[in-house]
């Protein structure tokens, strides 16, 4: 298992010189992530495929290498089979993730008694910037959603897998593993509101998170 120390507090506030590039990914993001103090975001970038952050880490004045789209693209996959929403059929998830977005999943096992469950598919990762506060380059996959593309915590979404923009550092942050856990049937995803609510809900203990400016 890959293990990332957290970002640490936020430092002072950044220079906004990438705001015009914020459409690229964050056109459909979330409340959440509306609501965040600019003083808590950090640059990100986010690739559908390796091969595409390898060629832009060819580019100058970027915050991260070829090395980093490697080592970071292997964490978020690590990250995405062990977070990653579960579902108990391939209709569910597709029904919260859109229509070919799923797949079987690889540790899946019969014995969890709900037989084998299924997930969405990994469509990229986001990597962020954490140099100035004194941390390194963090990494989240990203999965699709009906309208866009999230990560698996399902708390903030985005309108494309490719892109630069600046996000919460809070974007981040590990979701809880869903691996071993009984998958989601129709009943408790309706519950929970859908794939994003019941997210948020299991990650808070219920209640919404907000982030304050």
């Amino acid at each position: 298992m890959t293990v990332h120390s957290r970002p640490p507090a936020a430092a002072a506030n950044p220079a906004r010189k990438r705001s015009r590039h914020v459409a690229l990914v964050l056109a459909g993001t979330a409340m959440l992530t509306l609501a965040a103090c600019e003083d808590d975001r950090v640059d990100a970038q986010a690739f559908p495929d390796l091969e595409s952050c390898l060629a832009a880490a060819k580019g100058s004045g970027l915050f991260f290498t070829e090395t980093d789209c490697r080592t970071q693209f292997a964490a978020a996959q690590e990250e995405h089979l062990e977070t990653a929403p579960r579902y108990a059929s391939k209709e569910l998830c597709e029904q919260e993730h859109g229509a070919g977005a799923c797949g079987d999943d690889p540790a899946a096992q019969q014995s969890q008694g709900g037989g084998f469950s299924f997930m969405p598919l990994f469509m990229g990762y986001m990597m962020g910037s954490m140099l100035s506060r004194g941390g390194g380059v963090f990494s989240q996959p990203m999965i699709r959603t009906p309208n866009g593309y999230s990560t698996p915590n399902g708390n903030q979404s985005f309108a494309s897998n490719r892109g630069s923009a600046r996000v919460p550092t809070s974007t981040f942050a590990r979701a809880p593993s869903t691996i071993g856990k009984a998958p989601m049937s129709a009943t408790q995803v309706s519950q929970r509101g859908g794939f994003g609510a019941s997210a948020t809900s299991r990650a808070t203990g219920g209640a919404a998170r907000s982030v304050g400016g």
